[in-house]
């Protein structure tokens, strides 16, 4: 059964459906039609529509009534029907949505304006408003839509009006902002946001329509400290282009998966789409954020059973590896990524590590699945390159995979082998990678795995009993000083360093100013901070980081830099030469670093940790 509307989204964030008008005209209807009268002429059209939105992952869908108000339909001559189209859109939206999916009935703007400026007066507005409302609420809608409204006062009006006709209804009420620049946005945004932020009459404030998703996150990310209500954001496939006569929008869905994180990220509690967004964005969407949500995933505070089991003391640091040792001792670190191989042919993969041993390299980084692709376990991988190389390994272990059994059993399995280092991350949804359709698990994220870790170390496991003796994992975590939301991302790796973490390892820096300013904020933590470092291979190699990899941001002069190298030779110096540039910058304020090899390019990676006094 369907929890209320609004206890609901304080359990975490709710994926609406698509675009309801440009689908039902993908699927052939006119567009001098009425789209609402469909819902009586072709109601087929329109049930299909919800159940492929819910099929893909929709977990609200929308009723074909946007425009079903007296004075809209009156232009068609349709104004008599008014009740019969809202009441038969809310059956058919409910017979699709069954007892699991909520149903939103959608309110539009009346399409003339109201006084003073306009030709109706307030009461002929609230009028139809509230014929329309009635007839949604009769028919049994979970909550009310009020959607791409352009003027403020409107919205509001509507917004009293759905709480006088229905006051248990919540009422979710989305504005429709023109493309701004960065400058109008206090000026702009702030009293829209603060006037809906007021009224008693709405439960839910946000956007849609009118942009796509990299506008509406600046317009989010700008309402910060005005905005305490849950917020919905609901963007067009980008910016419609005529294409044949036909409007098309751009934006993939591939595009808008990563939005969708982004949204998540900055605290959205309900996202969708508007115009031009199809079933297959919402399953790109659903793929992307459903399973990172982090109030979905369990909760890790292990409690010992009535028997009140004494934790036992964890190991001390220096004692647990000898990159724990250096963590304590505060020496300079290095570590350089070795990636599993996709076969199982793991020669390579050691022979580097003996490489990198024998220049010195304090310990090797084996990433887990990286971009979710299927390679040689990292247990498997940093066992065999701990016994035939001799040096000490970093394993990923990313909650993607397994449930919390698995997980729990993955660390034993690795105290029991000997790798002791740990990077714990919640790791990226199956979407990005080769297997799209594969089933992300998320249990529970990078902090709750780092106090399963922590709680094993001390001699209790996942069920709060005592284990036959205890862990001594050196655990860390990511950061990322390049994220969009950086408080959001501080906030997080101070949870994480509660939870456990010993270290942090940053995303690619390229961005000085940006690592020094997240440097300042997890001071306190007490944490040192290891530095990953990628050195560039191209100019072509720089674009993709800084356009196609999130969380990675490369400035204009370093891109410029690669820019200017025509020969591959000319390129990879430069890039290597950044990167040392950067360790120099940093190096005072850093534990160490931690390099990615382009490519796979031992010597690249060397050449950047080695001699850096030469710089």
């Amino acid at each position: 059964m369907l929890k209320p509307y609004l206890e609901r989204l304080a359990d975490g964030v709710l994926l609406f459906d698509g675009a309801v008008g440009t689908m039902l005209y993908e699927k052939g209807v006119f567009l001098n039609q009425c789209f609402e009268h469909v819902t009586l002429t072709s109601p087929e059209k329109v049930s299909e529509l919800h159940r492929e939105m819910i099929a893909a992952g929709a977990q609200a869908v929308t009723t074909n009534t946007f425009g079903a108000n007296r004075l809209r339909l009156d232009g068609y001559g349709l104004s008599e029907l008014t009740g019969k189209i809202n009441r038969e859109a809310v059956r058919l939206a409910r017979d699709a949505a069954g007892k699991e999916v909520y149903v939103a009935g959608s309110v539009g703007p009346l399409g003339k304006r109201v006084g003073p400026v306009g030709k109706i007066d307030s009461e002929e507005a609230r009028s139809a408003f509230r014929e329309q409302m009635e007839a949604l609420a009769e028919a049994g809608i979970d909550l009310f839509v009020l959607e791409t409204f352009r003027n403020i006062d409107e919205l509001l009006l509507a917004a009293e009006t759905a709480k006088a006709t229905a006051p248990e209804i919540p009422v979710q009420a989305q504005y429709s902002f023109r493309p701004l620049r960065s400058e109008q946005y206090n000026n702009d945004l702030t009293p829209v946001f603060a006037r809906l932020q007021e009224s008693e009459h709405v439960d839910v404030l946000g956007i849609n329509c009118a942009t796509g998703p990299a506008h509406m996150l600046d317009v989010i990310l700008a309402s910060g400290g005005v905005v305490s209500k849950p917020i919905s954001v609901m963007p067009n496939a980008g910016y419609p282009r005529d294409y044949e006569g036909r409007q098309l929008y751009m934006a993939s869905p591939d595009y808008f998966a990563e939005y969708a994180l982004k949204f998540l990220e900055a605290g959205v509690h309900v996202i969708g789409g508007c115009c031009g967004t199809t079933p297959l964005h919402i399953q790109k969407m659903a793929q992307a954020i459903l399973h990172l949500d982090s109030s979905r995933r369990k909760g890790l505070t292990i409690e010992v059973s009535s028997k009140e089991i004494e934790r036992l003391e964890p190991v001390a640091l220096e004692k647990r590896s000898a990159f724990g040792a250096a963590l304590a001792k505060g020496e300079w670190i290095t570590s350089v990524e070795l990636v599993p191989p996709m076969g199982t042919d793991l020669a390579k993969v050691i022979e580097k590590a003996k490489t990198l041993r024998a220049a010195g390299i304090t310990c090797v980084n084996v990433p887990d699945g990286p971009r979710a692709s299927s390679r040689v376990s990292t247990l498997v991988t940093c066992m065999e390159v701990q016994r035939n190389s001799g040096i000490e390994t970093i394993q990923h272990i990313c909650c993607r995979d397994k449930n919390l059994i698995g997980i729990q059993s993955e660390l034993l399995g690795a105290q029991t082998a000997g790798v002791h280092n740990l990077l714990l991350l919640t790791g990226d949804p199956p979407k990005v990678g080769n297997f799209p359709d594969a089933t992300g698990v998320f249990d529970t994220d990078s902090i709750g795995l780092l106090s399963l870790a922590d709680s094993l170390n001390q001699g209790i496991d996942l069920a709060g009993n005592r284990l036959h003796g205890q862990t001594s994992f050196v655990a860390g975590a990511g950061a990322n000083p390049a994220a969009q939301v950086l408080d959001s991302e501080v906030e997080r790796a101070w949870k994480k360093a509660e939870a456990g973490a010993e270290y942090f390892i940053t995303q690619p820096v390229f961005d000085v100013e940006l690592l020094s300013t997240f440097l300042d904020k997890v001071k306190g933590t007490g944490k040192p901070v290891i530095a990953g470092i990628w050195p560039l291979a191209s100019y072509r190699n720089a674009l993709f980081l800084h356009y196609e990899v999130p969380g990675i941001s490369i400035p204009a002069d370093l891109q410029e830099r690669m820019k200017k190298h025509d020969t591959k030779e000319g390129a990879m110096e430069e890039g290597i030469l950044i990167a040392r540039e950067i360790i120099a910058k940093i190096r005072g304020r850093v534990a160490g670093v931690q390099v990615s090899p382009p490519f796979g390019r031992l010597e690249a990676a060397l050449q950047v940790i080695k001699n850096q006094e030469d710089i």
